[in-house]
């Protein structure tokens, strides 16, 4: 019986904890990426950073680099969105399970210097649940209920300030592998990993503190670009009321003048004088191109842009009132999308933007295509010099469409070029 009880407690006690580690890993990193859908893949991510917070990992232990190529692999396999993204968060993640597990496991060795080698197994055990949930409670109030986004450049420059935690992890743990050969070089690199592990995990944790106030910068941008194109819509709609007011004012005065030219028998004049009447902007009225209020703004702005610029432009659009999609999202997918075909159309010697965008039967579809001249770059990035106030390429209009579980194609040929997105929507009660 006292053999069964001890066999418990070794795996049973073992499960738990690495279990209770990963379950507050799994909140701490559901913040950050999105799983691939299924429950196969959340599974993967919930025992792969399961699995990394029960490993072994002493400062000269050899165990951080047989676990760092699996960590990775495992971790953006059962992940999706952009690479470069999933991979800081990769990075950033593994410093921080391995820098407490390997201050844990090298620091608490004075038990074992007493002989207490299950005390010092109780302890290194209790303390990783512990130390991770402590985590998880410290920046709970912090973490946003959905998945936090950032444009491609962004997730470069956190993927670059995530290798300094990296370095300073695989440095003090891997390159004083040979540390036991020596008292000297035991007694530094002991002293080094009291300083750089700690620096680590904090390091880790301000990332992840930068990712959060990042992305919530980029919303707010994105909010102020849909404010202003509101704006530009809104003073249209004041121009054309002020219109309308000032024709109704003068309509006396022009059907005096009407019943003059008739009376005179100027009939041609008459016709001349009331097909300008009725080319009045203030007669043309607003033009609706959906039901929805996001979609009208963005498509009357651009519109008006593409009129200015001499494009010939065909849209069709029919969208409810409401749609599962956010205002940000649509307002970024719609005009992204177009300021770069806009940009494209301008060089070609033919001017002519397409534009189809419906939901039907569960699908949200968009396909814009416009001509160019030339080839296309492959990210479709814009070539103007200030890079942050024109678009922002297909990457993140892919990550968009790839956070709705949807997908985005591109193709270019024959002086064309075609962009189409489409994304599920659910199915409304």
């Amino acid at each position: 019986m006292g053999h069964v009880l001890w066999l418990f407690w070794v795996y049973g006690g073992y499960f738990l904890s690495v279990a209770t580690s990963g379950f507050f890993l799994y909140r701490l990193c559901a913040p950050f990426v999105r799983p691939r859908k299924g429950r196969v893949w959340n599974a993967l991510l919930f025992l792969n950073l399961m699995g990394a917070s029960g490993m072994v990992i002493w400062i000269g232990d050899p165990n951080l680099l047989y676990t760092l190529p699996v960590y990775f692999a495992l971790f953006l396999l059962a992940t999706r969105g952009d690479w470069v993204g999933r991979l800081a968060v990769c990075i950033i993640l593994f410093c921080l399970e391995m820098s407490v597990c390997a201050f844990l496991d090298s620091y608490v060795q004075f038990f074992n210097d007493y002989g207490l080698y299950d005390l010092y197994d109780v302890v290194t055990r209790l303390a990783r649940p512990l130390t991770f949930g402590a985590l998880w409670l410290l920046l709970r109030r912090r973490l946003p209920r959905e998945p936090a986004t950032l444009s491609r450049r962004l997730w470069k420059l956190v993927l670059g300030l995530a290798a300094m935690p990296l370095c300073a992890l695989i440095a003090v743990v891997l390159l004083t592998f040979r540390k036991y050969d020596s008292a000297e070089v035991d007694a530094v690199a002991m002293s080094q990993g009291v300083v750089v592990l700690p620096f680590t995990l904090l390091t880790s944790l301000v990332l992840l503190l930068a990712i959060l106030i990042l992305a919530e910068h980029e919303r707010l941008e994105q909010s102020n670009r849909l404010a202003a194109l509101r704006e530009v819509y809104y003073q249209g709609l004041r121009q054309q009321e002020t219109q309308v007011r000032t024709l109704r004012h003068d309509l006396r005065n022009h059907l005096t003048v009407i019943r003059g030219l008739l009376e005179q028998g100027k009939t041609a004049e008459t016709l001349g004088y009331l097909v300008q009447i009725a080319g009045s902007p203030a007669l043309r009225g607003t033009k609706r191109f959906c039901d929805n209020e996001t979609a009208n703004v963005v498509l009357a702005a651009k519109e008006e842009q593409m009129q200015r610029q001499g494009v010939a432009a065909d849209i069709a659009v029919s969208l409810p009132r409401e749609l599962p999609v956010a205002d940000m999202d649509l307002t970024a997918l719609l005009g992204n999308a177009l300021d770069n075909a806009i940009e494209a159309v301008c060089q070609a010697e033919e001017r002519r933007i397409t534009v189809r965008c419906r939901a039907d039967k569960g699908l949200l579809m968009l396909r814009v295509e416009n001509t160019m001249r030339g080839g296309v770059r492959p990210d479709l990035a814009t070539t103007k010099p200030d890079k942050s106030a024109h678009g922002f390429g297909i990457a993140g209009m892919r990550e968009i469409a790839e956070r709705y579980g949807g997908s985005l194609d591109a193709q270019a040929g024959s002086g064309r070029f075609e962009l189409l997105v489409c994304l599920p929507l659910p199915k409304t009660p």
